[in-house]
């Protein structure tokens, strides 16, 4: 399988509470990016299915999803947007958000991804990343991100599995994000990277700007 088989990708990355969610929504809006969740495709399963139970019952624990798990799920997922043509695959540049969390992972979605560039929203402070998120889960009614011990794990479980997903990867690919400033100047820095990833993108399907 050749680059142009796989989903042309970029990787938002980071610590829970960096931003991703906020910054791949933005982005998702804009023409030629389309940006999946893999947190909200958990979130959206109906969690009296098979699948549903197993999702709620780990993410409310602060655990990862079983790797094999998580991975048809969001392969079904996006292959129900491509197949409404909300996604487009050769035209359109994917924002994944969520996806790798482990080491596994990123040998499990390399059939299936190329990866053009890995935004990596830096946060050195872990309290106010906590913070934001029990904040979020009171906006949201978010049950997963409420209690502070779950929240807490999930930092301890991404120190020791997703953290390690960067090395698996070209250090040229990766961008680092300041992500403690306002979500419009996270945003500037993040334009910054991503519009010669566009660009390239655009010249080499030979579309005019």
């Amino acid at each position: 399988m050749t680059d142009n088989d796989r989903y042309q990708t970029v990787l938002l990355f980071g610590a829970p509470g960096a931003g991703k969610g906020t910054q791949g929504s933005i982005l998702g809006h804009i023409p030629g990016f389309y940006h999946l969740s893999c947190g909200e495709v958990f979130r959206s399963l109906d969690i009296h299915s098979p699948e549903g139970k197993i999702v709620y019952e780990t993410t409310s624990q602060g655990k990862f999803v079983p790797d094999d798990l998580t991975i048809k799920i969001w392969k079904k997922s996006l292959g129900g947007q491509v197949a409404l043509s909300n996604y487009k695959p050769h035209e359109d540049i994917l924002i994944l958000d969520g996806l790798p969390r482990n080491i596994a992972q990123v040998e499990l979605v390399k059939e299936h991804i190329n990866v053009r560039r890995i935004l990596y929203l830096v946060c050195e402070d872990e309290e106010a990343m906590i913070h934001r998120i029990r904040r979020r889960a009171i906006r949201e009614n978010r049950v997963d991100d409420a209690n502070e011990t779950i929240i807490r794990q999930r930092f301890e479980i991404y120190r020791e599995q997703t953290a390690p997903v960067l090395d698996c990867y070209p250090q040229e690919l990766i961008s680092q994000i300041n992500a403690m400033g306002s979500p419009a100047e996270v945003l500037q820095s993040v334009l910054k990277e991503l519009v010669p990833v566009q660009n390239e993108h655009y010249r080499q399907l030979g579309r005019k700007f």
